[in-house]
């Protein structure tokens, strides 16, 4: 966990990392919204938890388990900022008003799921259902957050899958994350050990099939246990950018942490290497099927 000071987060450098290629060959985008650990220092002052248990929300190391996807010739674009910090897999304005002094805008979403469970765009909660605040924030630092963080991270994005779109005629956009082993206390999962692997398509609305079946197939034949859309079928990354009929996909692929790290400690577990070589190997399977899909 590093800690970054205030003054730096005007930079979009600094909220986010994008590995591109030297040329583009394969219509994918590759996303980790959840796998930054650069925690503002005035925000890990402020939080009445310690830095281990700020760290239960992130999606750790997911960004290092698809750096291959680079080699393959499609870009990896990654938040370097905490998701309890801001989460952009949420709208942009998904904030529950209990946690501000202040009023929000009318725009906000205050009654979605994620906010009555507390994981709205700016969290009250981390995974475990520990509250984060131990009093209420102003308005305007959800405002900066969403600035300074929220809207370079989609703009950046936006970005890649438009560069794809507009060099192949269509792209699929691959939202990179991973799951605790165990159902937390806020899911209807709870205390149930998982797969090891869950696709979320948005129940086949997010993208055509055929990438979602190959997805399924190349990890089933590498020996993981997988399912579709339960208990994520996909956030807001997978449904606002799976326009299929506007020839834009999008596919969710959680992995289970147990897998590829030590969760209590926070560090690479001993099958990490394995299990990032399983994820290129998928991701190479998506990019055949890309070519051969943009044939037809």
């Amino acid at each position: 966990m590093e800690a970054m000071p205030a003054e730096m987060m005007n930079d979009d450098a600094a909220v986010l990392r994008v590995v591109e290629p030297p040329r583009l060959l394969v219509p994918l985008v590759f996303a980790s919204p959840h796998s930054g650990r650069d925690y503002p220092a005035e925000f890990v002052a402020a939080s009445r938890l310690d830095a281990r248990m700020l760290r239960r929300s992130e999606d750790s190391f997911v960004d290092e388990l698809y750096a291959g996807v680079v080699d393959l010739g499609a870009p990896l674009i990654s938040a370097l900022f905490p998701r309890a910090y801001c989460d952009p897999n949420r709208e942009p304005y998904e904030l529950d008003p209990a946690m501000f002094s202040g009023d929000l805008p009318d725009h906000a979403n205050t009654r979605s799921p994620r906010v009555l469970a507390g994981l709205g765009t700016i969290a009250r909660v981390v995974a475990s259902g520990a509250e984060i605040y131990a009093g209420r924030l102003p308005v305007a630092e959800a405002e900066r957050r969403i600035a300074r963080c929220y809207r370079p991270y989609h703009r950046r994005l936006k970005d890649l899958v438009e560069i794809a779109r507009r060099a192949f005629g269509w792209s699929l956009l691959v939202d990179c994350h991973s799951m605790p082993s165990v159902g937390g206390p806020m899911d209807r999962d709870s205390g149930l050990s998982r797969v090891d692997v869950v696709l979320g398509d948005c129940f086949s609305a997010a993208c055509s099939p055929v990438f979602t079946q190959v997805a399924e197939d190349t990890f089933s034949h590498l020996g993981y246990r997988v399912v579709r859309n339960a208990p994520y079928a996909g956030g807001f990354t997978t449904r606002h950018y799976g326009q299929p009929r506007q020839g834009s996909h999008a596919l969710q692929i959680e992995i289970n942490r147990g897998l590829y790290m030590d969760e209590a400690q926070h560090c690479h577990g001993p099958d990490f290497a394995k299990v990032q070589a399983d994820i290129s190997r998928v991701a190479s399977a998506l990019a055949a099927a890309a070519q051969e899909f943009g044939r037809k």
